[in-house]
């Protein structure tokens, strides 16, 4: 399994990081949208040994995710770009229900920090789009630093629903992403604010902009390798139930621990098996 490193940047804010509240998800009040199913999945479509009983024996790694998920987070797109074939490739390769996110480049979001934007937003759409109506969102990650641009974030938000029919979800992690007047500028542009754990940025009650929900859980209380407990995929799977448009990525990967948590809150039964290295996404 390729080891997953953590930029500098990543490593310096996580001492900021505070533990989701047991309740968070009872506190949640966005409205469901008639028209959309649950989405659930994970960051990615390896899949780890210990799993793979869960999962068809025939097919690509992405065929055999397919038939048990709806749902995928690329998490590629934001480190390189895609060409539309492979974008058609991966479309071809999943059932008509099922929906991809696509996370922005990081030219984007991190390079450029949403600055004159147009030609790598105008690329990344003419790349994403090719998954047609397997396009089901569009995840924007800002780093810890980027502080709210109001006329910046409202220029991609209007781009990003001028170019695209599918959810918008954005992941902000600076203090003042979670200020009335941003959570304002997020409603009116119809931007659903992404409810993540561990919680990065802010630590009052926390306020949905638009719905369907999204929620990305990263593992907790070790980022990306924690595996939450069936006590805690009980409380989300709960959650969902409540909230049947909503998104749910596992993004816990590097030890494997997204994909039994993800068949948790199926109510799949894990099945019972050494673990060994995981296929890799392709």
């Amino acid at each position: 399994m390729r080891k997953r490193t953590v930029a500098p940047e990543r490593a310096a804010y996580r001492s900021s990081m505070q533990p989701i509240s047991a309740d968070l998800f009872a506190d949640l009040s966005a409205d469901s949208s008639a028209g959309f199913s649950t989405c659930v999945g994970t960051a990615g479509w390896s899949l780890p040994r210990e799993t793979w009983q869960a999962f068809p024996p025939e097919g690509s790694h992405l065929e055999r995710y397919a038939a048990v998920f709806n749902a995928v987070e690329i998490n590629t797109s934001f480190y390189r770009p895609h060409q539309p074939k492979t974008y058609e490739r991966w479309a071809a390769s999943t059932p008509a229900h099922f929906r991809f996110s696509v996370k922005l480049p990081r030219t984007i979001t991190h390079e450029a920090k949403l600055q004159g934007i147009d030609e790598l937003l105008a690329r990344f759409a003419g790349e994403a789009g090719a998954l047609g109506d397997r396009l089901g969102a569009v995840l924007v990650q800002l780093p810890p630093s980027l502080a709210l641009d109001a006329p910046a974030a409202g220029a991609l938000f209007d781009a990003l629903q001028e170019r695209f029919s599918c959810l918008v979800a954005c992941e902000a992690r600076h203090a003042s992403w979670f200020t009335p007047s941003a959570t304002g500028l997020l409603r009116q542009a119809g931007v659903t604010r992404v409810l993540a754990d561990p919680v990065v940025g802010y630590t009052g009650p926390f306020e949905p902009t638009a719905a369907p929900a999204y929620v990305r859980l990263h593992g907790n209380p070790r980022i990306y390798y924690s595996r939450y407990t069936p006590e805690r995929m009980d409380e989300v799977r709960a959650w969902l139930a409540r909230h049947p448009a909503s998104w749910c990525i596992l993004d816990n990967t590097a030890s494997g621990a997204a994909t039994a948590n993800a068949l948790e809150l199926l109510g799949r039964e894990l099945p019972d098996q050494a673990a060994s290295p995981e296929r890799s996404e392709r």
